[in-house]
C-alpha cells in the first residue's frame, strides 16, 4: 500500500508565484501562507547583511544572466559585497580545480585562502568511523576544522569546491562567513550531478525507480 503523497511545490504545474497571471493550486504554500510567516521572513532580511546580500545576488543574476559563468558570478558578487579575502573549502580530489580558481581570483585582485578537506590528517577510526571506510583513504575529511581555520583567517566569503555530501552540510553550519558553492562533487558523472536527473527517465530509470 503506497503512502499518500502530500503535494508541494515540485507538484505544481502553474508557477503562479512567478507569473502572477495563472491560478494557484489548492495546496500552494503561497496561496495558503500565514501572514506571520511572510513577515518573519521579510524581517530576517533586516538582520546583519542579509538585505545587502539579497540585493547583490539579484543584481548579479540580472547583470550576468546567461552571460557569466559561475566563476565570474562569484567574483562579481564578491565585489558587490566588498569581499576581498575569499576562502576556499575544497576536496583533496579537486585540488587542481581549487588551484585554478585561486589563480583566477588572484589575477582579479582577490586574496585566496584555501583549506583542504584532509587538514590535520585525522584517522577515520579515531572518530568512530568504521575501519573499512579507510580502504579509500585513512584520513577523515574535516569540514568543521576547515570552517574554523577559514574563520580564523577572517575570510569575507567562502566558496565550496567539491566537499562530500554531508561534509558540506557541516561546513555550511560552522562557517562564519557567507558560503556559496562553485563545484558539487559527483564522482560518477564528472561533477555534474544533474546528469543523473536528466537521465532519470532513461539510463538511470531502473537504478532510481526499480521496475517502475
Amino acid at each position: 500500500m503506497e503512502k499518500e503523497i502530500i503535494p508541494t511545490c515540485v507538484d505544481c504545474g502553474t508557477q503562479n508565484c512567478k507569473y502572477k497571471d495563472r491560478t494557484y493550486p489548492d495546496f500552494c504554500p503561497t496561496d495558503n501562507l500565514k501572514e506571520e510567516d511572510r513577515q518573519w521572513a521579510l524581517e530576517r532580511y533586516d538582520e546583519g547583511r542579509n538585505r545587502e546580500i539579497m540585493i547583490a545576488s539579484a543584481e548579479v543574476e540580472y547583470e550576468g544572466y546567461c552571460q557569466w559563468t559561475r566563476v565570474q558570478e562569484i567574483m562579481e558578487f564578491a565585489r558587490k559585497i566588498g569581499a576581498h579575502c575569499i576562502g576556499i573549502a575544497n576536496c583533496i580530489g579537486l585540488i587542481r580545480e581549487a588551484r585554478i580558481f585561486a589563480r583566477i581570483l588572484r589575477a582579479n585582485g582577490f586574496e585566496a585562502y584555501s583549506v583542504i578537506c584532509k587538514v590535520a590528517g585525522q584517522p577515520k577510526t579515531s572518530m568512530g568511523i568504521p575501519a573499512q571506510c579507510e580502504s579509500i583513504g585513512a584520513a577523515m575529511c574535516n569540514p568543521i576544522l576547515q570552517a574554523r581555520l577559514l574563520n580564523e583567517a577572517h575570510t569575507d566569503l567562502n566558496v565550496v569546491i567539491g566537499l562530500c555530501v554531508g561534509h558540506d552540510s557541516l561546513f555550511y553550519k560552522y562557517s562564519d562567513a557567507y558560503v556559496t558553492t562553485l563545484v558539487t562533487k559527483d564522482r560518477v558523472t564528472g561533477n555534474n550531478p544533474t546528469a543523473a536527473l536528466y537521465t532519470a527517465d532513461s539510463y538511470y530509470r531502473k537504478k532510481f525507480f526499480g521496475g517502475k
